[in-house]
């Protein structure tokens, strides 16, 4: 008999939440940029360097070009 799995438990919640933890992590350590929605819902771009930008994001511009950087955030720890 198959084992029942509630994807949509606190186990997996904290699962998922690791994963995407270490992928910002391995992602920055690799000298990517990487780009996420923070806890206050902004979008927020992080560079290998520490430093964080509340960003926009237009669409309707090229690909290159489509970040508009609103302010820097201040640093956090990790």
């Amino acid at each position: 008999m198959a084992t029942t799995i509630n994807i949509l438990g606190d186990d997996f919640a904290r699962a998922a939440a690791q994963a995407g933890l270490r992928a910002r992590i391995d992602a920055l350590a690799a000298g990517k940029v990487v780009l996420y929605i923070d806890d206050l819902d902004r979008y927020v771009e992080e560079l290998p360097d520490g430093r964080r930008f509340e960003v926009r994001l237009q669409p309707e511009t090229p690909r290159d070009s489509h970040i508009c950087i609103l302010r820097e955030l201040p640093a956090t720890n990790g």
